[in-house]
């Protein structure tokens, strides 16, 4: 039982992480277009930087480390990490589903590798 409990550093590490992902691209989506010009581009990060929403996200992908470092204490690398790949695959359903993008059959091909890779390579 114990064992389960050490699983949800892993769970953490992917929740915060895609959280920071979508959150990311959903607040940036608002803003809009990169500028051309240095100044605008600089004035253009810096209110993305101080957005509250971003800097969540941010602040989710710090928490993400703090998880990531104590799932590092209780399982070898060689086994956790392939549990990071599941990002890719939660990150591609959710923005289809939250963001309205995309999905195609060789994303939804490549998800599938993603997740068979990652049974197989935890397994292993």
């Amino acid at each position: 039982m114990n064992r389960l409990f050490d699983y949800l550093y892993i769970l953490a590490t992917i929740v915060f992480t895609v959280y920071g992902q979508l959150i990311l691209k959903w607040r940036i989506g608002h803003f809009g277009a990169l500028p051309l010009g240095g100044a605008d581009k600089l004035k253009f990060l810096l209110g993305l930087l101080f957005d509250p929403l971003i800097f969540s996200g941010f602040f989710s992908a710090f928490l993400a480390s703090l998880a990531w470092m104590a799932a590092m204490t209780k399982f070898e690398l060689s086994h956790a990490y392939p549990f990071m790949s599941l990002n890719f695959a939660i990150v591609l359903i959710l923005s289809v589903w939250l963001l309205n993008e995309g999905l195609t059959m060789p994303k939804l091909f490549g998800i599938s590798l993603i997740i068979i890779g990652t049974v197989v390579a935890a397994r292993g």
